[in-house]
This record gives C-alpha cells, structure tokens and sequence, in this order.
C-alpha cells in the first residue's frame, strides 16, 4: 500500500532509537524514549496560498529531519509505524557530512 500525503503533510519513518549510552549502559526498551529523527518517506505537493497556488515543501523524500516529540499522528500500515506530520512540525532537516571531505 502507498500513502500519498495531501498539502503540507509528510510521511515520515521514525528511526530506531538509542538502547545504548554513549557510556556503555543499556537503555531498556520500557524506558527508551521514541526518536525524534525520521526518514521521509513521501511528501504532499505544497501548502495551498492564498492565492490558490502551492508552495513546494522545503523537505524531499529520502531526508532525515527531526521533528518535535509529540508532533504529528503515528500510525501503523502493513506492520510498520509512521508518522504522519504537517511541514512546520518537522524543526530540522539532518545533513551528513564526510568528515573525511573536511579534514582534507
């Protein structure tokens, strides 16, 4: 099945959160927050103007973004969980960078 988000909306999968500290202690999955980084997954076509026009959204499929905890709507489709979320929900589009490409 194919989801195909309307306006400003985005689908997002949510990426697997943390169960290990930067120090070595394992994290329970009872205690685990849920991440707040995701993969787009599809995106609406714009949100509507006034004018009857549509702005392209800043974010594309295949981004990694954050997005505020609580934002959005999860649901489950063929087994997986996404979230369902509008753009202004999303706070930040995550950039890989080759530390190698700096370095040099």
């Amino acid at each position: 099945m194919h989801l195909r988000p309307l306006y400003d909306r985005l689908v997002v999968k949510r990426l697997a959160a943390e169960t290990t500290t930067k120090g070595g202690i394992v994290i329970p999955d009872k205690s685990a927050e849920k991440s707040q980084q995701g993969e787009v997954v599809a995106v609406g076509p714009g949100s509507l103007l006034d004018n009857g026009d549509c702005r392209a959204l800043s974010v594309k499929t295949g981004d990694r973004v954050l997005f505020a905890q609580y934002g959005g709507t999860e649901i489950k489709l063929d087994g997986e969980t996404f979230v369902i979320l509008r753009e202004s929900d999303v706070l930040a589009v995550v950039e890989q960078s080759d530390v190698k490409e700096k370095a040099a």
